[in-house]
């Protein structure tokens, strides 16, 4: 911890406290909230209205450091094991907390129990984790993924198996340029083996990412895109909700923005090329990221949002697996629903797994345009593309 850093403020991951709380629980549900998403600091002795060192009694140092290692023991499950640390800063000591992004999910404080107990972070505050977040984090420890779970509720459609297999290969031939009487047949046997179908006995029955590839069976599984007057969203001037197969989607919902955003022209020596204001294949990225990362028990939809300054495409679910957007932008990767990431890929939507935020960052600067911004809501991931006529003017 430096000097710069406590004096940037509060954030998602760090919290500052005067003192040691009598009541543990008062940072307990930090420690607790901090394990379940990305991993954060809590720092004993900086005022956090203030951001002055206060600092606490030299003296009574390890005496604070075992009383927060035993309140984290004797508190939260399951086990989350604390690095606690202390350093003089401007002459002053101070106590740091560090909790790592934890494999076990969810983490509760015990005397709660797991529905009440159980939190994490939101823009910078601890929140009590709804039912759904819950069930997230509980394929997270698991090390479940949604999109591979037995559908028990639908029946398994050969037509639409049939169907999926066909597009998959008209996706792969067009991806790659070449013919489609040169790529080899898809059939309902290569579902099976990239775990999108699922045999019980002899026969077939569907998984979460088949309904999700082949219909309209979840209700919120759809990209909802609307054209706004100015720059908030109190008039429509276009909105449309596409729903059915995801990667029609984000086509659909790609073409949209393309739509609605303004395509110019450049002359490059007497050669005349149209260009749009922002790079399409950023946009594309940031769309087919929202649909593949989204998390898919979350009772809202992906949207993208097309304002005078800006576009903005959102998605339902916090970042998966303790990831965080820094780690995201340097490259690293968790996949949230890996059936779907496993189709997209060999569709050719995916190109590379952890490249998508340096491409939508390279697009942006070759159109010289303002940086793209990732920003995580906690409960949602955003992307914003600010518009040419705003980036010239930054």
């Amino acid at each position: 911890m430096t000097f710069e850093e406590i004096k940037n403020g509060e954030s998602k991951n760090l919290e500052f406290k005067i003192q040691l709380p009598d009541d543990s629980k008062k940072y307990i549900k930090t420690v607790v909230a901090y394990a379940n998403t990305s991993g954060g600091k809590i720092i004993i002795g900086v005022d956090d209205v203030t951001r002055e060192i206060t600092g606490v009694d030299p003296q009574s140092v390890f005496q604070i450091m075992d009383k927060i290692a035993n309140a984290v023991s004797d508190m939260c499950a399951p086990q989350i094991v604390p690095d606690i640390t202390f350093q003089t800063i401007d002459g002053k000591c101070i106590v740091q907390i560090e909790i790592y992004p934890g494999q076990n999910r969810p983490y509760y404080i015990k005397k709660l129990g797991k529905e009440n107990g159980t939190f994490i972070r939101v823009a910078g505050t601890s929140r009590p984790a709804d039912e759904t977040t819950l069930r997230d984090l509980e394929y997270q420890g698991a090390g479940i993924s949604f999109d591979e779970l037995v559908n028990v509720e639908t029946d398994y459609d050969e037509t639409a198996a049939l169907n999926l297999c066909k597009d998959i290969r008209k996706y792969i031939a067009e991806s790659q340029e070449i013919p489609i009487n040169k790529v080899r047949e898809i059939s309902v046997a290569n579902l099976e083996n990239w775990r999108i179908l699922k045999k019980n006995g002899n026969a077939y029955v569907p998984t979460n990412a088949f309904l999700l590839l082949t219909s309209h069976t979840f209700r919120f599984a759809k990209i909802q895109c609307a054209l706004f007057k100015g720059k908030d969203r109190a008039v429509f001037i276009d909105k449309r909700e596409f729903d059915g197969p995801l990667y029609s989607q984000i086509e659909d919902a790609y073409q949209f923005v393309l739509k609605h955003i303004n395509l110019g022209a450049t002359i490059d020596g007497i050669i005349r090329k149209d260009r749009y204001e922002l790079p399409p294949e950023s946009i594309r990225e940031a769309i087919v990221n929202a649909v593949c990362h989204r998390c898919y028990l979350e009772h809202s939809c992906v949207q993208v949002a097309v304002y005078d300054d800006r576009v903005e495409i959102t998605s339902p679910g916090m970042l998966y697996g303790g990831l965080t957007v820094e780690q995201a932008m340097e490259g690293r990767s968790k996949i949230r629903n890996v059936c779907l990431a496993e189709v997209f890929s060999r569709m050719g939507i995916i190109e590379q797994w952890g490249t998508g935020f340096q491409r939508m960052l390279q697009g942006c600067r070759e159109y010289g345009l303002a940086r793209p911004e990732f920003i995580d809501m906690g409960d949602a991931f955003r992307v914003i593309f600010y518009r040419a006529s705003v980036s010239n003017n930054k």
